[in-house]
C-alpha cells in the first residue's frame, strides 16, 4: 500500500494531503483557481447582494467570508470599504490567490466545520455558494453556528443554487462534483430555523462565463440576528 504523505503549503499554512483524503471542495477549487472568478465575474445579483450589505454595515465592521475563493468580489468589496474581513477557504490555491489579490483582508486555509467561532464575534457573515458540497445536516448545522457567531443586529448574506437534490453527481466547469442542496423555500427555512429574521430574498438565473457552463438558478438570502447590542444597521 502506498504511504499517504502530507505536505504544508508555506504561503497559506494549509496542510495538503493526498487527493483521496482531501475535502472534495478543496480538490475542485484547487483545480479551478482563478477560472472560477472569471466565470462568475458578471453576476449582477452577487454585486447587488454586496451593495445591500455595504449599505447596512457600520464603519469598520468585522466580517467573516466563508468560502472566500479568490477574494473577489466579496472580500475585495468589503475590505475596500474599510471593513475588517476574515476569509476562510478549504482550498490552498484559492487562499494564495486571495491573499495576493486582496492584501488588506486576512485569509486562512481551513475547514469551517472545525474552525472555532466565538459567539457574537462578527457584524456580518457572507456565505456565497459555499454550502453545495456539504450534506444537508452539515449545511443546517453550519448556518446555525454562523448565526451564533453574529452579534445582535448582525447580518447574514447567503447565496446558493436552490435545487432539491441530495448527493447528485455532476460536472461543474469540467470538474466532477457531488452536490447537495435544498429547494428555495427550504433554504429560507434553514436560515429561519437558525434564529435569524429573513429580510429579503432574490432568485435569478445565471450562466457562468465558461464553455462547459449551463444556466443555473441562484438564490440570495439576507437575514439578521435580532437584538440591539452593538450590531449592524437597520433596513
Amino acid at each position: 500500500m502506498r504511504a499517504r504523505r502530507n505536505r504544508r503549503n508555506l504561503e497559506t499554512g494549509c496542510v495538503v494531503v493526498d487527493e483521496e483524503r482531501r475535502p472534495p471542495a478543496a480538490v475542485v477549487f484547487d483545480a479551478l483557481g482563478s477560472e472560477y472568478e472569471k466565470a462568475f465575474a458578471s453576476s449582477e445579483a452577487h454585486r447587488a447582494s454586496l451593495r445591500w450589505l455595504l449599505e447596512r454595515l457600520p464603519p469598520g465592521s468585522r466580517v467573516l467570508d466563508v468560502g472566500s475563493g479568490t477574494g473577489r468580489p466579496t472580500a475585495a468589496a468589503l475590505a475596500g470599504a474599510g471593513h475588517r474581513v476574515l476569509g476562510v477557504d478549504v482550498s490552498p490555491v484559492m487562499v494564495e490567490i486571495a491573499s495576493r489579490q486582496v492584501p488588506e483582508a486576512e485569509f486562512v486555509c481551513a475547514d469551517i466545520h472545525g474552525m472555532p467561532l466565538e459567539d457574537g464575534s462578527f457584524d456580518a457573515v457572507c456565505v456565497y455558494f459555499a454550502l453545495l458540497q456539504m450534506s444537508r445536516a452539515e449545511q443546517a448545522g453550519l448556518v446555525q453556528r454562523l448565526a451564533r457567531a453574529l452579534r445582535p443586529g448582525g447580518l447574514l448574506a447567503l447565496a446558493t443554487v436552490p435545487l432539491d437534490v441530495e448527493g447528485f453527481d455532476g460536472v461543474f466547469m469540467g470538474q466532477d462534483v457531488r452536490v447537495t442542496s435544498f429547494a428555495a423555500q427550504d433554504v429560507v427555512a434553514v436560515v429561519r430555523a437558525a434564529g435569524l429574521t429573513v429580510l429579503s430574498q432574490e432568485s435569478v438565473m445565471f450562466t457562468p462565463t465558461h464553455p462547459d457552463a449551463r444556466p443555473e438558478p441562484h438564490l440570495f438570502v439576507h437575514a439578521r440576528r435580532e437584538g440591539s447590542e452593538g450590531g449592524a444597521g437597520t433596513d
